[in-house]
């Protein structure tokens, strides 16, 4: 069954109506990805999506990002249409995707040049002010290839940031970091988090990321992807991924995927 969020029109930052999108295909016309996705993202909620791979998840962010166009349905953002890339969605990807001819500073500015009205100044003001908020004040002039994998990353969210976009979209941004430097990117993305309530839509197919991230997870069937099933991860922040309490909301979501793949294959047997 499609899970539908509810909520006052005044606190929904995103409605999503009836996304769909296929893509050309060199032998068999169109290939599905998504059918009709509905969603309200709650102003200054942290979302997860969920789900295999192909399901469309990434497919949804290009859209919600304005990098892609839905074959049906709209978005609103604050009750307007979304039609084009803009800086009040940024896109923080898998890869850092930083210049490496600029310092960690440049970067981070780079980022401010579409912000019109902002002198040098200002900009170098906001870029080092987020870079602190990061933890990489000390890391300001240094150049990229000097940077671990995680301090990369680290660039790429202050860059993503420093603009103060209304809404963060993620896509699986820890999937290359080792474990400890995941789960210390997971305390301080929180701590981020609850000092600028930015609404976040994260996709990842890592289950404790999520239930650690996430005010509610929301998982996507195998292509072409939906969403059939919500979850409320009712913890305290800031959270440990280690914890039991998290742990039992991860087994519960397994759960409900091994479920719904073990439902999809007696349909299909």
């Amino acid at each position: 069954m499609l899970i539908q969020t509810t909520a006052q029109d005044q606190s929904v930052k995103l409605r999503i109506r009836k996304i769909t999108k296929s893509f050309p295909t060199p032998k068999n016309g169109r290939l599905a990805v998504l059918e009709p996705v509905d969603l309200d993202v709650m102003d200054g909620e942290f979302i997860c999506l969920v789900g295999p791979s192909g399901c469309g998840k990434t497919t949804l962010l290009n859209i919600l990002a304005g990098l892609e166009q839905p074959d049906t349905g709209e978005i609103l953002e604050d009750g307007l249409p979304i039609a084009s890339p803009g800086q009040d969605r940024l896109v923080m990807f898998q890869e850092a995707a930083l210049f490496p001819w600029l310092t960690v500073l440049g970067n981070v500015m780079y980022g401010l040049n579409l912000k019109s009205g902002l002198s040098k100044a200002e900009r170098r003001d906001i870029a080092e002010t987020h870079l602190k908020m990061v933890g990489l004040e000390q890391f300001m002039q240094a150049h990229i290839h000097q940077l671990s994998g995680g301090m990369k990353q680290r660039v790429a969210l202050a860059r993503s940031l420093a603009p103060n976009p209304n809404v963060l979209l993620m896509d699986e941004p820890f999937a290359s970091l080792d474990a400890m430097t995941r789960e210390q990117f997971y305390n301080d993305l929180q701590r981020i988090w609850e000092t600028t309530h930015k609404t976040i839509i994260l996709v990842t197919h890592n289950i404790r990321e999520a239930a650690c991230l996430g005010d509610r997870v929301f998982l996507f069937s195998p292509r072409p992807g939906r969403i059939y099933e919500e979850f409320k991860i009712l913890l305290p922040r800031p959270r440990d991924i280690n914890t039991v309490q998290l742990a039992e909301y991860a087994t519960q979501i397994q759960a409900a995927i091994k479920n719904r793949l073990a439902t999809k294959n007696e349909k299909t047997s």
